[in-house]
């Protein structure tokens, strides 16, 4: 799974989802997310026209 500090989806209707912290996959069936708090989303592909990921760097390790 891939890891989003900020996520956005843009559906095909022009509507917008915003999630932070999540994990996700995104393949030819849909768009999978699951958020810090457990909570499991999922989305058709049809549903999704494009998505934007941001992850915050983090101080690398020693």
């Amino acid at each position: 799974m891939l890891r989003a500090d900020e996520l956005t989806i843009v559906h095909h209707d022009d509507t917008v989802s915003h999630f932070t912290d999540v994990t996700y996959t995104l393949g030819r069936d849909g768009l999978r997310l699951l958020t810090a708090t457990g909570d499991e989303k999922a989305f058709p592909g049809h549903e999704v026209l494009t998505t934007h990921a941001l992850l915050a760097h983090r101080d690398l390790a020693a």
